[in-house]
């Protein structure tokens, strides 16, 4: 069986016994500290999991008008997967220990390159724990390279002349997945200017989360997302955050919701807000 969007912790143990057991990345990070991610996967990860830095490996050179977490080149991406030992049909899980927020990014981008077998695991290392599975400390042996070639993306990305010049058209609507009070341009740490994209509406993406940590049920994700956006059509929609990494778990959202195909803008607020002259709103609306 092919997972494309989540995996439970059951699945994915049947399957890492099984006759082709999945590639397992580990992609736990934390935004103010870059190597609190390799330390936590030092201490403990999913036997067999090879560790996945955000900005490494899932991003690429910053320029100072590109965002905090860019995306890389796509050729050096496919590289990156390939040296994991990832084949054109490998199944790929992903998790994290921050409620999928990295994850979710590793699994857009696999599709970005045009993998489809890539699921995030639902409830994350937490999750893994909690069923009582145990950790490995020690990392596995590098794998054999892998023939990972890249293929037409089910994924589309807009960049800022297009974002800017939907203000204007409000063709498309703009999903923030930021936090409340930095969509308000209340207390921003992360980036130099507080605010949002005119015209764009707040969608939190740990409202994605039920309690235990793992994503809502279908049905309750897509009544949530039609409420946010009006019921428009997800080709209608752009996704952004602070620097497109949390943008990406409101795009699996919509996918495990049945709402495949909105589009995501990578450089996000981070990009947006080092633009000269860019518009920029603040408060609720």
């Amino acid at each position: 069986m092919t997972y494309t969007t989540l995996i439970s912790v059951d699945h994915l143990l049947a399957a890492l016994h099984s006759a082709t057991p999945p590639v397992v990345l580990d992609c736990g990070f934390e935004l103010t500290d870059g190597d609190a991610g390799q330390r936590a996967y030092d201490a403990g990860h999913i036997p067999g999991a090879f560790y996945v830095h955000l900005d490494h490996t899932l991003s690429g050179a910053k320029t100072g008008r590109n965002g905090r977490h860019p995306l890389p080149e796509k050729e050096r991406f496919a590289q990156a997967m390939a040296a994991l030992g990832l084949h054109n049909d490998t199944q790929v899980v992903a998790y994290d220990n921050a409620g999928g927020m990295y994850a979710a990014r590793l699994w857009w981008m696999l599709r970005w390159a045009g993998h489809a077998a890539v699921a995030v695991l639902d409830g994350g290392l937490a999750a893994w724990k909690a069923a009582g599975h145990a950790l490995q400390s020690q990392a596995p042996p590098a794998p054999a390279p892998g023939a990972f070639t890249l293929r037409a993306p089910p994924v589309r990305t807009v960049d800022y002349d297009a974002v800017k010049a939907n203000i204007d058209t409000r063709q498309r609507l703009v999903l923030d997945a930021r936090a409340p009070d930095r969509f308000r341009g209340e207390n921003e740490t992360l980036d130099a200017i507080g605010g949002h994209i005119p015209g764009a509406r707040n969608r939190l993406f740990r409202d994605n989360l039920a309690a235990d940590g793992r994503f809502k049920p279908a049905v309750q994700l897509r009544q949530a997302f039609d409420a946010v956006t009006g019921g428009r059509a997800a080709a209608e929609v752009i996704h952004q955050c602070g620097s497109g990494v949390t943008a990406c778990h409101n795009l699996l959202a919509m996918e495990v919701a049945g709402l495949p195909g909105a589009a995501l803008y990578p450089g996000s607020w981070s990009e947006w807000s080092a633009q000269p002259g860019a518009p920029i709103a603040t408060g609720a609306d």
